[in-house]
């Protein structure tokens, strides 16, 4: 066989083999696959792997179909107009139905063109709705308006939000400080009433305390009216029976029995 003829053998069978590679096509696990013939999109949407499909006339696009995330960051303003600077991170995919209709209309940079702006114009009109200090109590609540808001503005390009999380809200240094002296006075505010509180307290427990006393006396008096000779029955019961010596200013110990005539 001539050399010639072998290389035009071998010609027509990588063309054969190149012929039959580009009939087929493999849609990976996670992605759909939008079909283009001669440049225009089908609206047939092949799932996930072995296609057959018209070599040189029709090329496959590969669409992520799984969850993916973007951060992103900027600056929007309050409803007190205080400058607000955010990080958020954003879960979502790419309903499959909609693969082809998203790269049609869209194409496959969506992420830039449709989502990012979205997160934007979604935190901007949510916030204006909120003061500063709102925007901290209630970070939960406005997480949840942005998100719906979010969601609303996409869903129509196929895309679903899964995720929505505030990474980050910063204020300016002036309102930070604000904020801190804000909550210093509360904290004084707060002692001083406790401090007053306790004041009171102890007050009604002294009154409580001297007219208990007072009752008591009062208690006393009444019986030693009813019986005057009650005291010098004490007195003379718990007597001992001895009388206390004295000591003299010369350092002498004078007994008072003697004095008064009686001895032990």
């Amino acid at each position: 066989m001539k050399k010639g003829k072998i290389i035009l053998i071998i010609v027509a069978a990588v063309v054969v083999v190149l012929l039959g590679l580009s009939c087929f096509t493999v849609v990976p696990a996670g992605s759909t696959g939008v079909v283009l013939t001669f440049g225009a999109v089908s609206d047939t949407v092949l799932t996930e792997g072995l296609h057959l499909k018209a070599p040189f006339v029709q090329t496959v696009v590969q669409m992520n179909n799984r969850t993916q995330k973007i951060e992103t960051s900027g600056t929007a303003s309050s409803k007190d107009l205080q400058i607000v600077s955010y990080m958020v991170a954003v879960n979502y995919r790419v309903n499959n139905a909609s693969s082809a209709t998203l790269y049609k209309n869209v194409g496959a940079d969506y992420q830039n063109i449709i989502i990012s702006p979205a997160i934007q114009e979604s935190i901007k009109a949510v916030t204006a709705q909120y003061t500063a200090e709102q925007l901290i109590t209630e970070r939960q609540n406005v997480g949840e308006q942005i998100k719906e808001a979010l969601a609303h503005k996409v869903s129509q390009y196929g895309i679903i939000i899964e995720i929505y999380n505030i990474v980050n809200f910063d204020f300016s240094d002036e309102f930070n400080k604000a904020v801190e002296a804000k909550q210093t006075a509360q904290q004084n505010a707060l002692k001083a009433e406790q401090d007053l509180a306790r004041i009171e307290v102890e007050a009604k427990q002294k009154i409580t305390q001297a007219q208990a006393e007072a009752e008591s006396i009062k208690v006393i008096q009444e019986a030693l009216s009813s019986a005057p000779d009650y005291v010098e029955y004490v007195k003379w019961n718990k007597w001992d029976g001895k009388l206390p010596s004295v000591m003299s200013d010369s350092g002498v110990i004078v007994d008072v029995g003697d004095v008064t005539g009686k001895t032990e």
